[in-house]
């Protein structure tokens, strides 16, 4: 039994509604919902007899009507919330340098609140066991830092 135009044309946007159905339930990140929204428009066209050019006018109108009028609206409600991690807070804080800092040999170690980082001088020069910094920035898992006060001898309290 063969098919006619209007029978594949409504096969066609009945496959492709589908298809950007299946792919907007398995992503769920709003990348295709709009398609679909397009080609069910242009399969109702389809069914009612529309010809070929409006069927796809269609589908190119109402997607991307749905994409722009949606779109940004579904952006700025679904991805509201941004988490700062715990990694955010060690920036300006003040460390004590427990391994000497040495860039060139990629050694040195700070404490921050009672954690070790790995850590990095900013101008790339030594800094000494004891001396107090600053942690000006991270970079995966290294804090970069500057020197605050001179090292502190071993014994003697820490006033932070």
């Amino acid at each position: 039994m063969p098919f006619d135009a209007e029978s594949v044309q409504k096969i066609l946007w009945l496959v492709l509604l589908l298809l950007f159905a299946g792919a907007e339930a398995v992503t769920v990140g709003l990348t295709s919902i709009w398609f679909a929204a397009g080609a069910l428009a242009a399969l109702t066209a389809a069914l009612l007899g529309g010809p070929l050019w409006v069927q796809i006018t269609l589908f190119l109108a109402v997607s991307l009507l749905c994409l722009a009028a949606v779109r940004p609206l579904a952006k700025k409600h679904l991805n509201s919330k941004v988490e700062h991690t715990n990694a955010d807070r060690v920036i300006g804080a003040q460390a004590q340098v427990t391994e000497d800092i040495d860039n060139i040999h990629g050694k040195g170690a700070v404490v921050i609140r009672g954690m070790t980082w790995s850590a990095r001088s900013e101008d790339g020069g030594p800094i000494t066991a004891g001396t107090l910094v600053r942690v000006l920035r991270i970079e995966g898992v290294k804090v970069f830092v500057e020197p605050i006060a001179a090292p502190v001898p071993a014994g003697e309290p820490k006033n932070w």
